[in-house]
């Protein structure tokens, strides 16, 4: 009986496979980068490298910020804050 291997599925992506994954263009991920903005990579040899769970994190983060995505923090659930006087 023979044993059939479970395939192998890759934790990491290069750049232009991590840009696919997120939609993005590649460019748009080497700026990033450049700007020390974006999901975080790192160098395996030469090539950039990304982490498909640091990504899916990263995008995860990327909503929880967002007003639109997290109910928390949109200002119209917000109660009102009380204007504070200043002395003349």
């Amino acid at each position: 009986m023979s044993h059939a291997h479970p395939q192998h599925e890759t934790a990491f992506l290069n750049l232009p496979k991590a840009a696919e994954y997120l939609g993005l263009s590649p460019n748009t991920l080497y700026v990033w980068r450049h700007r020390r903005q974006g999901p975080p990579s790192f160098r395996m040899g030469r090539r950039v490298m990304y982490r498909i769970s640091a990504l899916d994190q990263w995008v995860l983060n990327q909503e929880m910020s967002d007003s639109r995505s997290n109910a928390s923090l949109n200002p119209l659930n917000q109660k009102p804050q009380r204007r504070v006087k200043h002395p003349k």
